[in-house]
């Protein structure tokens, strides 16, 4: 999960040379692959370790090998200010948002939480209305919304027609949690005017946020159920070094080189190799109304992000 508007970083100039461009796009294309993998790499790794430990292992050492590297190159280090905003931004976006991800997919696939958490534009839209200088809502916005939200009822309409498990239930009820969280976060993270380098900021979130999920896992006793798992261990490397590490890198690479509608064209296409793989790997349910509720959300989220407030 990410948002163009959650960082600063964002500038619409686009490189002039081929080259940079060849870079750029390369880097866009980590994104979407990247980004769109994690889901089903997140599903395989609490099939073997329990989710809030397994997250928070993977930010800290994936948010300590970032900021290893940065110090060593002489990048600075940050105030007590944006020290706490950090603090913020990473419990919304990673101990609440992709823990609670990380916990839903004990139960939910792979592919069904990767479209849920699609619906991040709509909850930024309406916390962002709810702020005195936040955009204002539109027609089209809302029908986007309305969309959107048909799409996911179609898309669950299989499971709200027969027997539902409760543990499934309250992994949807924590998937639709999550962008809440993400879009508070990232919305906090945007109308605060902290000078610390986007990397950098990144490793402290993922940092802060990963410990507060170590203690969270301690609290419900996760590291008392650990077994060692070659699966499980190779998934949760795959999140640290491309889920984490190279995929944040890559995107904030992006930001600065790609105009902000290009870059944000992942949203698209993270859902899509997530439902793919969700099939290939795991299996998971693609019939008709996992297509068809694919393509109503994203056409709703389509037409969120292109809407404008004036």
């Amino acid at each position: 999960m990410s948002d163009v508007n959650s960082t600063r970083a964002a500038r619409p100039a686009v490189p002039h040379d081929a080259k940079p461009a060849l870079k750029a796009y390369g880097a866009w294309v980590a994104v979407c692959v990247f980004w769109g993998t994690t889901y089903v790499a997140i599903r395989v790794a609490v099939e073997s370790y329990p989710p809030f430990f397994m997250a928070g292992v993977r930010f800290v050492l994936a948010g300590s090998t970032l900021f290893t590297f940065l110090a060593l190159r002489g990048y600075a280090l940050p105030r007590k200010k944006e020290l706490v905003d950090a603090a913020v931004v990473g419990v919304a976006l990673l101990t609440v948002a992709n823990g609670l991800v990380a916990w839903s997919e004990q139960w939910v696939p792979s592919s069904l939480a990767a479209l849920v958490v699609a619906t991040l534009p709509f909850w930024m839209i309406g916390i962002e209305a709810a702020l005195h200088r936040g955009e204002r809502i539109t027609v089209r916005k809302i029908f986007g919304v309305l969309i959107g939200f048909a799409g996911l009822v179609l898309l669950l309409s299989p499971d709200l027609n027969s027997a539902i498990d409760r543990n499934y239930l309250r992994g949807i009820f924590g998937l639709l949690l999550a962008p809440v969280s993400w879009a508070a976060g990232s919305i906090y993270a945007k109308y605060r005017s902290v000078k610390m380098n986007p990397l950098m900021a990144a490793s402290l979130q993922m940092i802060i946020g990963g410990l507060v999920l170590l203690l969270m896992g301690m609290a419900f006793s996760e590291h008392r159920n650990l077994v060692f798992d070659p699966r499980g261990l190779v998934a949760v490397v795959y999140l640290i070094i491309f889920g984490s590490i190279v995929g944040y890198v890559c995107f904030i690479y992006i930001l600065d080189k790609l105009s902000s509608s290009t870059v944000s064209l992942y949203a698209y296409i993270n859902p899509i190799i997530a439902v793919l793989l969700g099939k290939m790997i795991l299996n998971e349910r693609m019939d008709w109304t996992v297509i068809m509720g694919t393509g109503v959300i994203l056409l709703g989220v389509l037409l969120v992000q292109t809407s404008r407030s004036h």
